[in-house]
């Protein structure tokens, strides 16, 4: 069996550095939660007016859609900044330590040579 080629945008997703990907992600989530937001009022709208029952109930499973799709990608924004803080604690935490190490260490001294 031949080993397919990744698609590109899947090469820079991997890329990018997990501050890059929430900076694009979370505005994305955003947008898409509120455009099923506008889709879910016209399917609301269309019910309201009489329209056929599968008309508004595809306006709505569309907006449910892009809701949820939305939500996912803010969910996944807010991975990629609980990453990045718990990095930052890890770097400060070690960087405490070693200060401490060095402190509780008993300087050797050297020979001139």
């Amino acid at each position: 069996m031949t080993k397919l080629a990744k698609p590109p945008g899947q090469k820079l997703v991997k890329r990018m550095s997990t501050r890059t990907k929430g900076l694009i992600v979370a505005p994305l989530g955003l947008l898409l939660f509120s455009a099923g937001l506008c889709v879910f009022t016209i399917a609301a709208d269309a019910k309201h007016n009489g329209a056929t029952f599968q008309q508004w109930f595809l306006w709505g499973a569309y907006s449910l859609i892009l809701m949820n799709g939305g939500l996912l990608l803010f969910g996944q924004a807010v991975r990629y900044r609980a990453q990045l803080d718990y990095r930052r604690f890890v770097r400060r935490e070690l960087k405490k330590r070693d200060r401490e190490w060095e402190r509780s260490r008993p300087k050797r001294k050297t020979s001139p040579s």
